[in-house]
């Protein structure tokens, strides 16, 4: 459905001097600053995946998404949607999409909400027949029907991602942009919003494209994520494989019974490691011991039978690496780090 080969974008701004004499400067340089936001890029999306674009600020998300919906044309390489060129043949593109930008509106905000879809009927061509065949979907799916009539300047944040959503489905499109389409909502408009798309996205196939920092949307939604960094792409994947080439560390926390034992505890020999590959931490009001450990390299049972030579334990809980540490590290350090 989506096919990116070799995408870069540039931008070229004027080299700005410091001070009065630098503007002065400034007006007769030729001089010029070229920032390269997205490099080399090149990924293929199939009909009916739910991927995740994700990166952090300033990585070249949006530009991305902004060629590929046809607003930037790439600098270099080329980019199809569902076989066209979304920059040359934009209006047939248009046809074919929806996009949902969490910081803005394609609402007409003085409006009744009702009005703003009627509009975009007529913009779109859809039929009275499918449009009250979309609508019937639309009111059951995102729940708009209690604030169908009312102006789009009076609906709270979630009621217009909700109407923003349905606006950007009206059309049925191939594929669907959304760009941090959960921004600031709460627990309930997040879990509603994210249920709504995997039900469009069953019964339709539609192609959804989502940009977030949120990893819930990305756990909830996603079962392959495009990981960019200061304009390149450095992992490309489904979410269990990053988990499991990424994800590393596991923490076992055990309730100990006798805690004056944990100064005689000395697991890096009892377990043939170096000090920094198992990390103890004891909580003295819980009686709890936590082991950080590469999972690669120690085993649970591994572990469970060396501290149990020295003391007795009453409980034990696993924790496997959370997504949201991964990608954290991800950002800070690189794929590299894995």
């Amino acid at each position: 459905m989506i096919e990116v080969k070799h995408i870069s974008k540039d931008f070229v701004t004027p080299k700005k001097y410091p001070g009065l004499k630098g503007a002065v400067k400034g007006l007769f340089s030729n001089e010029k600053i070229v920032k390269t936001a997205v490099d080399d890029i090149s990924f293929e999306i199939q009909k009916g995946e739910i991927v995740g674009y994700i990166g952090s600020n300033g990585a070249g998300k949006s530009t991305t998404i902004k060629m590929m919906t046809g607003i930037l044309s790439p600098t270099r390489g080329e980019c199809l949607v569902d076989g066209i060129d979304p920059n040359k043949r934009r209006k047939e593109n248009a046809q074919n999409i929806g996009v949902v930008f969490g910081q803005r509106t394609q609402l007409w905000w003085d409006l009744p909400l009702s009005e703003s879809f009627t509009v975009l009927k007529e913009i779109y061509n859809v039929s009275d027949s499918t449009y009250a065949e979309r609508m019937e979907f639309l009111n059951r799916v995102l729940e708009m029907q209690d604030f169908f009539d009312r102006p789009v300047r009076t609906l709270s944040l979630g009621q217009r991602m909700r109407a923003d959503l349905g606006a950007a489905l009206l059309h049925n499109p191939k594929v669907l942009y959304l760009d941090e389409p959960t921004i600031g909502l709460d627990l309930i408009v997040k879990d509603n919003i994210r249920e709504a798309i995997k039900e469009i996205n069953e019964r339709y196939q539609t192609t959804v494209v989502l940009t977030t920092h949120d990893i819930g949307d990305i756990e909830e939604l996603c079962n392959r994520i495009i990981v960019i960094d200061e304009g390149k792409k450095i992992y490309d994947g489904s979410l269990a494989a990053l988990k499991e080439t990424y994800g590393t560390k596991r923490r076992v926390s055990m309730e100990i019974r006798q805690p004056e034992k944990v100064a005689k505890l000395h697991l890096a020999s009892l377990l043939n490691v170096r000090e920094e590959e198992c990390s103890v931490n004891y909580e003295k009001e819980s009686n709890t011991l936590s082991v950080t450990f590469d999972k690669h390299k120690i085993q649970v049972p591994q572990l469970l039978t060396a501290v149990m030579s020295v003391m007795d334990i009453k409980d034990v809980q696993i924790q496997e690496t959370e997504l949201s540490q991964i990608v954290k590290e991800i950002y800070s350090h690189g794929i590299m780090e894995g």
